[in-house]
């Protein structure tokens, strides 16, 4: 017997994997949240299934996602990166990401952190699943928000879209659909 998924994970078993065991869990650690907001910031522009394929390799490329390293990266650091075939080779989005572990370090410099700043923006939970993938929003008034509060930190490529896709991702929010067994 097969379960029922939502529909965007297909058929792919990297796909299946991620829907199954991490789309939508709450994520608390702050490396994590910091991963899953560069990748998303790496997806702009195409599928989730090209970072999905490529997650390994991002994480040998930025040093585990370890925002200390991230932040110190300079010149030499980034023409690597732009020269790793294994990695989305966008300058502006390799850039961004260096500046944003940056800006995680100042937020710690003041006392802050990552998470909290991102779970502070976490929205109520649904009263019950969306039933129709035509109900799953691509922002949200709480992306726009935390889209804001993530700029004004200075982080770059974290727009109230891409936001709401790292919302989903780090379970800020359940849109797994009412027929899908991970939707409770």
């Amino acid at each position: 017997m097969s379960m029922t998924r939502c529909w965007w994970c297909g058929e792919d078993p990297l796909y299946v994997a991620y829907h199954d065991e991490q789309w939508g869990v709450p994520v608390v650690d702050e490396r994590e949240l910091f991963e899953l907001l560069c990748l998303e910031g790496f997806q702009a522009g195409l599928s989730w299934i090209t970072i999905l394929r490529k997650r390994e390799a991002f994480r040998a490329a930025f040093d585990g996602f370890r925002i200390a390293s991230v932040a110190a990266y300079g010149d030499t650091e980034v023409a690597r990166l732009v020269a790793d075939a294994g990695i989305v080779r966008h300058q502006g989005k390799i850039a961004a990401t260096i500046a944003n572990a940056r800006a995680v370090e100042a937020m710690h410099g003041a006392g802050r952190t990552l998470t909290e700043l991102v779970w502070s923006h976490a929205p109520p939970v649904r009263p019950a699943p969306l039933r129709r993938r035509s109900e799953v929003p691509a922002t949200t008034p709480a992306s726009m928000a935390l889209a804001q509060a993530l700029k004004q930190e200075g982080m770059r490529f974290v727009g109230p879209t891409t936001v709401y896709a790292f919302m989903q991702s780090a379970g800020l929010v359940n849109d797994h659909l009412a027929e899908c067994f991970r939707s409770g």
